[in-house]
């Protein structure tokens, strides 16, 4: 079967690149890792874990796996209105997870050309990991920057600001409410939402000077308007009609799930801003060029906690999982 070090060398160690473009002083191969971040910006790192059959399904294929694992961390990029940079992957999978030599390389290729390929899409260098053996899981470290002073942040909404959503809702939890009855088509439009999501990181750039808070939806519209509005110390009026619903949700959930799901279903990778009414137009105009929606869906009050919806779901909490 394949080792340890046969198996970055074959699927995960990126190509060479030039320093110069891509700020790798010192790449995979050696302990750590050498970057170089452009003068005058600062670093926003973070990093995402993801497990099998808790992220993501054991049957899911490898190539969406590979992707998954790093767009949902790149998400968090996007949300900051950072440039994303590099990369670390720490991958862990069982040695007796294949019958065979054969099984094992065609799924380490699959799932690393899910995982290039993103890293090609946004410019992201893989600079450097780990694997182990153990069950699947892919943490990813991802490593970006914003000119010193700009990155968004989920503190600065103010009373009086309105609340907007990039793209539409409800598609991570309509892809695996499908995924459960036995969907398997991958072009589904709700089950690519859910295996094969888009980090918004164009938009994040794109907001960036516009919006007055950012966070990325990951856990729920609720859960994660919650950490802006505690970080911000506002309040929120919601307008449930107003929320964009994912292409084929309604049909595949009907209109009160789908709501449900548009609220709490979480997996959705948009990112749920704040702006003041006077930037709303030239924001929708400045994403308009990456082709992104903007849906105005409430507005920031004076009064805590949220009024407007019903607020029967309020998202996903690792180890008390979904809250009432």
């Amino acid at each position: 079967m394949l080792g340890e070090f046969d198996l970055i060398e074959r699927f995960l160690k990126p190509a060479r690149v030039s320093a110069a473009h891509s700020g790798v002083a010192l790449g995979a191969g050696d302990d750590a890792t050498v970057l170089t971040p452009e003068p005058g910006h600062q670093l926003v790192v973070s990093v995402d874990t993801s497990l099998v059959d808790v992220h993501f399904p054991a049957d899911a294929p490898a190539e969406a796996i590979g992707h998954r694992a790093l767009a949902v961390a790149l998400s968090d990029l996007a949300a900051m209105g950072a440039r994303s940079r590099w990369c670390l992957m720490a991958l862990s999978q069982r040695h007796d997870a294949f019958a065979d030599e054969a099984a094992a390389t065609t799924w380490y290729a699959d799932f690393s050309r899910g995982f290039h390929a993103l890293c090609e899409a946004f410019d992201t260098v893989l600079a450097g990991g780990d694997v182990t053996a153990g069950a699947l899981g892919i943490s990813v470290t991802v490593m970006g920057e914003t000119p010193s002073g700009r990155a968004l942040t989920r503190a600065g909404a103010r009373p009086g600001d309105v609340i907007a959503v990039t793209g539409a809702l409800g598609g991570g939890a309509g892809g695996l409410h499908l995924w459960q009855r036995g969907e398997r088509d991958m072009t589904h439009p709700l089950v690519k939402r859910y295996l094969l999501p888009t980090p918004r990181l164009e938009a994040g750039l794109r907001l960036r000077g516009l919006a007055s808070a950012a966070i990325d939806v990951s856990d729920g519209l609720l859960a994660d308007l919650g950490h802006l509005r505690r970080a911000s110390g506002v309040g929120a009026e919601l307008d449930e009609a107003a929320l964009p619903p994912a292409a084929g949700l309604l049909e595949a959930l009907g209109e009160r799930e789908a709501v449900a799901a548009m609220l709490g279903g979480g997996d959705d990778y948009e990112l749920l801003v704040t702006l003041a009414p006077d930037n709303v137009a030239k924001a929708r105009q400045a994403l308009a060029k990456c082709d992104v929606a903007l849906t105005v869906i409430g507005r920031c009050s004076e009064q805590p906690g949220v009024r407007g919806v019903e607020a029967a779901r309020e998202g996903w909490q690792h180890f008390q999982g979904e809250r009432p």
